[in-house]
């Protein structure tokens, strides 16, 4: 894909996201809504940081297998229960997110709820990538 991430000056500084992503590409991969459940399906983690952690790792893992890489994500949508306690772990979700995704940020919004599918999941993340 030829992503072109696109943050205009006059909008707020994108500090671990992408105000745009234009994407060229042949393929569009529609991500499903990935939690921190582990290969059994039960929620690992008992913090924030470690279910970010796993739903990342998840996602990634989907992504990879329809053929993508983490630079081919144009946006993904975070679903927390708790966006106060999300803002209170940002830099560690930032340094998670850089560790396994890398600096290219897709477009993001982060999105309060009452509860997600699986009960003990604090957050859940999905979105869309566009591949070459």
């Amino acid at each position: 894909m030829t992503a072109e991430r696109i943050n205009p000056p006059g909008l707020s500084r994108a500090t671990g996201f992408s105000h745009a992503v234009v994407g060229t590409g042949t393929r569009v991969v529609f991500l499903a809504g990935q939690t921190a459940l582990d290969a059994d399906g039960k929620i690992t983690g008992s913090g924030l940081a470690e279910q970010f952690e796993q739903a990342l790792t998840n996602l990634l893992a989907a992504l990879r297998a329809a053929g993508g890489a983490p630079s081919d994500l144009a946006r993904v949508t975070v679903y927390a229960t708790d966006v106060a306690a999300y803002r209170a772990h940002a830099p560690e979700l930032g340094r998670v997110w850089r560790r396994l995704a890398g600096r290219d940020y897709p477009a993001m919004a982060v999105v309060e709820v009452v509860r997600l599918w699986d009960e003990e999941a604090m957050l859940e993340l999905d979105g869309f990538a566009v591949l070459p």
